[in-house]
């Protein structure tokens, strides 16, 4: 069996990202020749005939459904269409994706209001997740994007983001009000 139809075959199955080194590890070939037969794989999905592609997210792989066929897979399913994001959540999401790993404390500052229930839906939402917690008194929870939200947003990597105006975290003191913050910019 050649190494892109192994490649094919795992990542239908497991529907979610592979990494190249858990590929490489099952397969027991290197990173190159994983990344040699996803290309291989990628040219032979490219074709008009195939209703998925390969996509590239972080250090992996993920099979998906090309964007023409979305519609119909989602009558397939019998799938509800997703609501749209609010702002809140977009707010949210820009600073956790901007300023990552962040603290849900940080998130209030940055915004102003208490953002409890929008990290909470983004955590349902499966947009960020927990990333550990930050080395101070109470160990607050700290946030990060996910592979999700690489897919939504069409991203490869983080740093595929565009640049932006955002206020540098280490400039914002704990406690201070926005005109502290107009002053530095």
């Amino acid at each position: 069996m050649t190494l892109v139809k192994q490649l094919e075959a795992m990542l239908f199955a497991v529907g979610a990202p592979m990494t190249v080194d858990r590929i490489a590890s099952l397969t027991g070939e290197t990173a190159e020749a994983i990344q040699r037969a996803a290309a291989r794989l990628e040219e032979r999905l490219s074709a008009d005939e195939s209703g998925i592609q390969l996509i590239k997210i972080e250090e992996g792989y993920q099979l998906c459904t090309k964007p023409d066929t979305g519609d119909l897979v989602k009558k397939a399913l019998e799938l509800k269409k997703a609501p749209p994001l609010s702002k809140a959540n977009l707010e949210v999401l820009a600073i956790v994706a901007y300023n990552q790993p962040v603290t849900r404390s940080f998130i209030d500052q940055v915004r102003g209001v208490d953002s409890s229930y929008v990290v909470t839906s983004l955590l349902d939402k499966g947009l960020i997740g927990e990333r550990g917690q930050l080395d101070a008194p109470g160990r607050p929870t700290l946030f990060g994007t996910t592979d999700a939200f690489l897919r939504c947003f069409g991203l490869e990597s983080i740093s595929d983001l565009p640049e932006t105006e955002l206020p540098n975290p280490e400039q914002m003191a704990i406690g201070e009000g926005t005109e502290q913050g107009a002053e530095d910019a």
